[in-house]
């Protein structure tokens, strides 16, 4: 099997699956429960929160286990958006979000009467930050945008966003969703004060998350109905799962630096190869992207068509973000790019991990110069 679909998720460390084996079976009571199982239980999951919160370099109490970046993105934004909506109702976020940020803005716009400004990227995918500082007004609450683009790869500058905020309104709040910069990118909390983050993405469990909570920002909880999490989400813990987040992070942070090497000439093999296949064109660019993702066009080619005709090989790649997989329409991240329609309809997606092997790559290539013969000749 070729597996190139990473940033979609990750095959579960074995580590992880064996612990969390152990934890199902010997640690299944409720961790609210005053009994001597329920406090260990507990004990355990507050463990890992103490560690993911070493590793983040944050406080433990700002550590909020959630079941995924879908919801820590929701929790984060509306959250944020009802506790200060004394201060304002104005958002800005960028057009080309993961669906969970794009979705949540615009039911705050269309449903809670919240207005939102979505910034513009330009045809390399850079975030426009002058557009961005014009943006900012009195009454903005919130700015919520990704550290890494999930379809074509850019990287956006947090650090300066931070400052124009700063320099602009101090009391707006920043949020970022870093689901695909963990464990490949270093990671900075000290410049935002909310971030996503999700096991799966990493090789760990699905239904797995992390909402990062500055102490000085608050939240209007979204599940209410308990004691959990700082009462920000109702309901009995699932304390076998997020006590498995902290083991997760440290092994997917281990030779971080290694790792993204080592990709980063994975990528620019086959960025190689690919300039050499008539018909190809690639849609991430060159610089301040993530090497981990690599979103190419095969043009005047159906992707899906392409997609089958590689899984028939046991060779998996993508056609855009997993959470849009099923709607016809061309991708919005390459429509904001501005990148031609004929283009953007053929896009396909690949994305790396350290455990990619050069013989997997060059196994990909060679059926997808076979599949797109064998597609021409049947056009």
């Amino acid at each position: 099997m070729i597996y190139l679909d990473y940033v979609s998720t990750t095959p579960l460390n074995q580590e992880v699956n064996h612990m969390y084996q152990s934890l199902l079976n010997d640690y299944f009571a409720n961790a609210d429960s005053l009994y001597s199982l329920g406090l260990k239980t507990s004990a355990l999951m507050e463990k890992s929160r103490e560690l993911t919160a070493q590793m983040l370099k944050v406080l433990p109490e700002e550590i909020i286990f959630t079941s995924g970046a879908s919801e820590s993105n929701s929790t984060a934004i509306k959250g944020c958006a009802f506790q200060y909506q004394n201060r304002g109702k104005h958002i800005i976020t960028t057009a080309v979000e993961h669906s969970s940020v794009y979705q949540s803005c615009i039911q705050l716009r269309d449903v809670f009467g919240f207005e939102v400004d979505f910034i513009s990227v330009n045809q390399n995918g850079e975030f426009n930050l002058k557009e961005l500082e014009e943006k900012i007004r009195d009454d903005t609450i919130l700015v919520t945008l990704m550290y890494v683009n999930n379809e074509v790869g850019m990287i956006f500058p947090i650090q300066k966003v931070y400052q124009i905020i700063q320099k602009k309104n101090p009391k707006v709040k920043l949020h970022v969703d870093m689901v695909q910069a963990l464990g490949k990118l270093p990671i900075d909390l000290s410049y935002v004060d909310l971030a996503s983050f999700s096991a799966h993405k990493i090789y760990g469990l699905k239904g797995s998350g992390v909402l990062y909570k500055k102490a000085s920002t608050s939240l209007v909880p979204l599940i209410n109905g308990g004691q959990q999490e700082q009462q920000l989400r109702g309901g009995t813990s699932n304390t076998a799962t997020h006590t498995m987040f902290a083991k997760t992070l440290r092994l997917a942070l281990e030779n971080l630096d290694q790792n993204y090497r080592y990709v980063t000439s994975l990528n620019q093999y086959v960025r190689n190869q690919l300039d050499q296949i008539p018909d190809i064109v690639i849609n991430t660019p060159t610089q301040n992207v993530s090497p981990y993702i690599l979103n190419f066009s095969c043009v005047g080619y159906k992707p899906e068509v392409i997609l089958h005709a590689l899984e028939m090989h046991e060779c998996y790649v993508s056609t855009k973000s997993t959470c849009a997989s099923h709607k016809n329409d061309v991708s919005r991240t390459l429509q904001m790019m501005g990148i031609d329609e004929k283009i953007a309809k053929s896009a396909i997606r690949i994305s790396f991990s350290h455990q990619t092997t050069q013989e997997e790559i060059d196994e990909f290539l060679f059926y997808l110069k076979q599949v797109l013969k064998t597609i021409k000749k049947q056009r």
